[in-house]
């Protein structure tokens, strides 16, 4: 009954609804602002109204169970960022199935591999993603229909607007020969109930840097959890380019249609189009990945960013030299805030606040109803403040559990999800990342965090990216070895590179496996380094001393 001194706990200040249904609360929001524009593709500046999402929402939610989807049924979706996505997503929920987002970039065994373990019976697909994964995702025995986005339709398929967009707001029948004949009306609407503290809606990707990918089963309550956690800026208008079958930009996606704001986001991601969004639509607030942050700090000043005043950051650590350099860069920033999450945790478990001024290099504070605790990497033995070990969280917006695997794998004695990564507290309770426990190097049975080393590459003028590894060593178990993007036209040896973290980092830090150049750092979509696909690399003849 009393609380654990080591524990750290989030405050109370979460209030979620009680029907505990994504769908139901997501029509109920926007239907309340039916009229205001819930999205904007930065890329063609077309625009779409909250009314227009969840009326396509309902309509998609009444086809779908005159396909015959049934509550607990998972629906795969892979697209880039589009309109239809959040039709897809919302009525998916509304129909009480799970939607279970597929990365577009994916290759054929890594979506035979995720199908594998949410056994889909539908695939909504875009049409880019049809020509790409079409072949594929009909490969697979468990899915039945085949739902494609636009007016070209594919051979034995339906289209998305045949059964979620129509013109007709009369009354008769809602289907005529299967096709949408009237718009479904919120009077006559109701979702199919769930049990939200169990029932998943999501079924997302674990980022597999360190294995094949887990399905991560996220609840009704998990999202609704994130959906209504304090906003860090009360802006219009936002910013945010991560992709929506991520959770990062799927979630907090959510959370800014839960609010009533216009999301500006780009269907692809290209660094000049992001700068002129920013230009065009006076973005005041922005959430980007830490490589984003490398980016816009060594871009050429060519659009004016001076309405951007906060900065939200997540996936990945920021440096604190980092964030120095976009304070620089950006002329009315007020603040940098970091965040620290993870899919298995729906978004975020730590987080800054701008009424709470955050300390550089820290992720934060724990969010509402959280409780963290840090513990010992042998012993399991819950540590102090500034003492490193592996970070450990429950609360309402941890998964339920990876599919097909029992918790106690991943959850202690006390339910505490076991993130795999290390990090520390400080006496204020600000929580710090060091590293993932499985990448950190073992140098003569020290430990070296890969982040730390490519934090300093960054700050060489000469570096774009960089990403570390260890390498095996006779004498030493391990020693970090550097792979570095150069900056277009930057001459720099492997010798400079390496004598510049030898003057800056200790001893067990230095560079003793050398130094790679290569054309660009692999990451995953969230813009963490994929060091499994490093170490691939480390006999081929595409990287060079």
């Amino acid at each position: 009954m009393l609380r654990n001194r080591n524990y750290l706990y989030g405050s109370k200040d979460l209030v979620v609804p009680a029907r505990l249904h994504l769908g139901d609360y997501m029509i109920e929001k926007m239907w309340s602002v039916r009229e205001k524009t819930a999205l904007i593709n930065g890329s063609t500046n077309e625009s779409i109204t909250y009314g227009e999402v969840a009326q396509q929402a309902m309509n998609f939610a009444v086809s779908l169970a005159h396909l015959g989807v049934r509550k607990g049924d998972t629906i795969a979706l892979c697209s880039e960022n589009t309109f239809e996505f959040w039709g897809v997503v919302i009525g998916v929920a509304c129909a009480g199935a799970i939607v279970t987002p597929v990365n577009t970039g994916y290759t054929e065994n890594e979506i035979k591999h995720a199908m594998s373990i949410s056994k889909p019976k539908l695939v909504v697909l875009s049409q880019q993603a049809y020509k790409v994964h079409g072949k594929t995702f009909r490969s697979l025995p468990y899915i039945k229909t085949v739902i494609v986005f636009g007016n070209h339709r594919p051979h034995n398929t339906l289209l998305y607007n045949d059964l979620a967009v129509s013109n007709n707001n009369g009354t008769g029948d809602v289907f005529v020969n299967n096709y949408l004949a009237r718009n479904v009306k919120l009077e006559e609407f109701d979702v199919v109930d769930v049990d939200g503290q169990i029932d998943p809606i999501f079924i997302l990707y674990s980022s597999g840097t360190t294995g094949l990918a887990k399905g991560v089963m996220q609840t009704h309550l998990n999202v609704l959890s994130q959906c209504n956690m304090p906003k860090s800026t009360n802006s219009d208008i936002v910013l945010a380019v991560a992709p929506w079958f991520h959770t990062m930009g799927l979630n907090n996606t959510l959370g800014t249609l839960t609010t009533g704001r216009t999301s500006v986001f780009l269907t692809k991601f290209d660094l000049d189009v992001f700068l002129k969004t920013i230009e065009k639509y006076k973005i005041v607030q922005m959430t980007v990945v830490p490589p984003l942050v490398v980016a816009i700090c060594k871009a050429a000043s060519k659009y004016d960013l001076s309405s951007v005043k906060i900065v939200y950051s997540g996936a990945a650590p920021l440096q604190k030299e980092t964030e120095e350099l976009l304070k620089a860069k950006l002329p009315n920033i007020e603040t940098v805030l970091q965040g620290y999450g993870m899919t298995e945790a729906t978004l975020a478990i730590t987080r800054g606040l701008p009424d709470h001024k955050q300390k550089p290099g820290s992720v934060g504070k724990p969010v509402p109803c959280a409780v963290m605790k840090v513990v010992d990497i042998d012993t399991r033995v819950p540590l102090g403040p500034n003492q490193p070990g592996e970070i450990c969280v429950k609360g309402p917006m941890v998964m339920k559990g990876y599919v097909g695997k029992e918790r106690k794998a991943d959850f202690d004695d006390e339910g505490f999800y076991m993130s795999g990564d290390v990090g520390y507290y400080d006496e204020d309770g600000s929580f710090y990342i060091v590293d993932r426990m499985k990448e950190l190097i073992k140098y003569k049975a020290l430990q070296v965090a890969p982040a730390e080393i490519e934090a300093l590459l960054l700050e060489h003028p000469a570096v774009r990216d960089a990403g570390v590894v260890g390498v095996p060593d006779k004498s030493a178990g391990e020693v970090p070895l550097a792979f570095v993007a150069r900056q277009p036209g930057a001459r720099v040896t492997g010798e400079e590179i390496q004598q510049f973290v030898a003057e800056r980092l200790s001893n067990p830090k230095r560079l003793r496996g050398g130094v790679r150049f290569v054309e660009a750092i692999p990451k995953n979509p969230s813009g963490k380094i994929l060091r499994k696909e490093l170490k691939k690399m480390i006999n081929s003849r595409k990287s060079k001393l």
